[in-house]
Order: structure tokens, then C-alpha cells, then sequence
């Protein structure tokens, strides 16, 4: 079954027809990155099916509608978000931004400390004083607190150096063996180390779904993402 499933998904913002058309399954248990250049629709996608911003078309999880549905109904149902750019609590502990996502009445602390160990010896620290690396695995965390079916993660390496990346890269591997993950991400390398499923959109569409192994391939990388060799 798939966890999430978009059929002819359409927004309009600010007069410009953002997303066209847009369908695609992502698959339970599952990593699905959906790649593509800067501004072809992939934050919006990930936007509208959280219900941030007005769509047309119909988008399920596990076959059950949420298109329409508030946001925090969407979140209720079983979708963790963790945004582009991270946006945690900067002046709060890192406790404090863990504890304002607790939604279940019995939080997986368990598993957010066994996957995120920096963060308890951190509890107490102010968010905003933490590395890159460490600020994206409280935002990542925060979703894994509550008992969520998919987790929709928007670029969690952008503008992290790179041996962030790679503390990022490795805490992401883990979350993959927990849920299903839909991903976001401009990393090539890593993208080719967790997905199992790749969507590309191209001017607001999808132009591609299939399997990994096809980013192998540079000619398939040039012409599907614009680049050679990846991207960065």
C-alpha cells in the first residue's frame, strides 16, 4: 500500500500555476526522494499536502482523503513535517522545543534519544546555540516524538557544512529504518544512499518515478536534473 498518494494536484500562487497536474505514490516503508532544480514545485508539493496552501486534486494517506482536511488535522492523522530552514524555537532548550511537538500521550523520547544521543546530553542548551547539524536533528526529532506513519522532510542538509552533512546524512539513515520518510533533498550522495523510491519534477510537474539506480547514470542525472555528475 502507499503511504501517500497525490493525483492531478494543482496551485495557483499569486497568479502562477505553481504545481500542474501533479501525481505520484510514495510507498509505505519506504524512503522517496522528490528531486528536481530550485523552484520547480518541490517545497510547494510538500506544503500542500500538509494543507498549508490551497490545492485542487485529491491527496490520501494509507487510501484515506486528507486533501482539504486543516493542518493540524493533517498532522493528527499521522504526517510529520520537519520544513525547509528547520524553524525551532531558537531562545528555548532544546527540551523545550521537543516538548511543544508532544502530541501523543506517550512521546517516544525513547527512540528520539536512542537516534539523537547529542540532543540529551543538550536538553538544557538554548536551540539557537547549537550547530547547523545539531538544530536540524532537534527538528527531525521533533517529528519522531509523536507515532507518525510518513515524515516529510524539506532539504535537511542546505547550507550545512559538510561534515554536518554527514551527521545529518547518518541521523536520516536511521529515521529510515523507523518510518516511511518522503524527502526532499539536493544532496545527490545522500540521496543515493537512503531512497529506495525517486520522483523528479521538472516546471511544476513530475516527469519522472522510478528506481534509484538510474542516478547512476550521468546522462539521466544531466537530463533530468540539469547538472552533470549530481547535485551538490
Amino acid at each position: 500500500m502507499n503511504a501517500i498518494t497525490l493525483n492531478n494536484v494543482d496551485v495557483y500562487l499569486s497568479g502562477s500555476h505553481v504545481l500542474q497536474n501533479v501525481s505520484f505514490e510514495v510507498p509505505s516503508n519506504k524512503v522517496t526522494a522528490l528531486l528536481g532544480r530550485n523552484g520547480v514545485g518541490k517545497t510547494t508539493t510538500l506544503r500542500a499536502i500538509m494543507g498549508l496552501i490551497p490545492s485542487t486534486g485529491t491527496i490520501s494517506l494509507f487510501d484515506k482523503p486528507i486533501h482539504g482536511m486543516p493542518t493540524y488535522k493533517i498532522a493528527h492523522s499521522g504526517i510529520g513535517y520537519v520544513p525547509e530552514d528547520r524553524e525551532i524555537f531558537s531562545t528555548l532548550s532544546v527540551a523545550e522545543n521537543l516538548s511543544l511537538a508532544v502530541r501523543d500521550e506517550n512521546p517516544n523520547y525513547d527512540l528520539v534519544y536512542k537516534l539523537f544521543p547529542e540532543l540529551l546530553q543538550r536538553a538544557s542548551q538554548r536551540a539557537g546555540t547549537l550547530s547547523g547539524g545539531q538544530q536540524q536533528m532537534v527538528a527531525i526529532a521533533r517529528s519522531l516524538l509523536n507515532k507518525n506513519q510518513i515524515i516529510l522532510i524539506d532539504e535537511p542538509t542546505k547550507g550545512l557544512a559538510p561534515k554536518l552533512v554527514g551527521e545529518v546524512a547518518e541521523a536520516l539513515t536511521h529515521v529510515a529504518n523507523e518510518t516511511t520518510m518522503l524527502l526532499v533533498e539536493q544532496n545527490l550522495a545522500l540521496v543515493r544512499s537512503v531512497a529506495e523510491h525517486i520522483i523528479v519534477m521538472s516546471q511544476g510537474s513530475v516527469v519522472f518515478q522510478g528506481d534509484p539506480s538510474n542516478l547512476q547514470n550521468d546522462e539521466f542525472v544531466h537530463s533530468m536534473l540539469g547538472v552533470s555528475g549530481g547535485l551538490h
